[in-house]
């Protein structure tokens, strides 16, 4: 299928990598003959490809990311694919100092800032916002059949009865904003101090802001004080942040429930350690 894409393209390759830390598409950081350095990326469905689609029109020029150069809407074998400039730099790391956790609040802020588009037909992505504890709910049980195989009887009964009773404390639903879904360090690219840009928007919609923290207070701002107090003041430039941690304890344990559903769906020897991680989180609020 790559070289496939690759032709589409017409790129004249010199190397090739499958970049890693990508969990659903397959992404390839190509070295051109030229000396630039392109992506190509292939989403996992047709949907994911259209929501990505959508999300380069929406956010271009309102918030950084690559440049899309090229497109091709896929065939029976492929459901597309994207050519996509470099962002130059790395993914955020817990090393990264207060000022990147700074920008990284701004960054988010802006893309929640984000409201559906009036003049623009959306068939990907999807506006869930009108009946948010719908959506939350429908994605929990679509994946605790995944995940009911995977625990014990005891404890899979624990987690449902745990889901119903946080889910009626939510506090009132902050949006309709564009959320990422998936806004975690792997997808937010810094570059000597700055924060570059954001990648990886095949699991966007709009919603509620407070669905978009988790992963980043887990994998981030979680480590050190100052990042996540930076963070919230960067947040708080651009619009008012919500009350974290009211929503984050919810979040993170539905997030953790859903993720070991996700294991059991993409493979369960494949992504072990994520599996295992996921158990710990779960296990902790049980």
């Amino acid at each position: 299928m790559l070289n496939r894409v690759i032709q589409q393209f017409k790129l004249n390759v010199l190397s090739i990598n499958e970049v890693e830390d990508s969990h659903s598409s397959t992404v390839y950081k190509c070295n051109l003959d030229n000396g630039e350095v392109v992506f190509v990326k292939i989403p996992y469905t047709i949907l994911k490809c259209q929501r990505e689609l959508e999300a380069y029109e929406i956010l271009k020029d309102r918030v950084s990311i690559p440049e899309m150069l090229d497109y091709w809407s896929g065939d029976e074998e492929c459901p597309g694919a994207f050519l996509l400039s470099e962002l130059r730099g790395h993914p955020l790391t817990n090393k990264d100092l207060p000022t990147v956790a700074f920008q990284v609040g701004v960054l988010h802020a802006s893309m929640h800032q984000i409201q559906p588009p009036t003049t623009l037909q959306l068939t990907g992505i999807k506006n869930e916002f009108p009946k948010w504890s719908d959506f939350v709910k429908r994605q929990f049980y679509s994946f605790a059949e995944d995940v009911k195989e995977v625990l014990d009887e005891s404890l899979y009964r624990q987690a449902i009865e745990k889901f119903e009773r946080m889910k009626n404390q939510l506090p009132p639903s902050d949006g309709p904003s564009f959320i990422h879904m998936d806004f975690r360090p792997a997808n937010i690219i810094v570059d000597e101090g700055k924060v570059s840009g954001l990648i990886d928007f095949e699991s966007v919609r709009f919603g509620s802001t407070e669905i978009d923290f988790t992963k980043l207070y887990r994998d981030f701002l979680s480590f050190d004080t100052s990042l996540y107090r930076s963070y919230q003041e960067g947040y708080n430039t651009i619009r008012p942040i919500i009350d974290l941690e009211v929503v984050l304890p919810f979040y993170q344990f539905t997030d953790a429930f859903n993720s070991i559903g996700w294991c059991k769906r993409r493979g369960i020897e494949k992504n072990a350690s994520f599996l295992k991680e996921n158990l710990s989180i779960l296990k902790k609020y049980l």
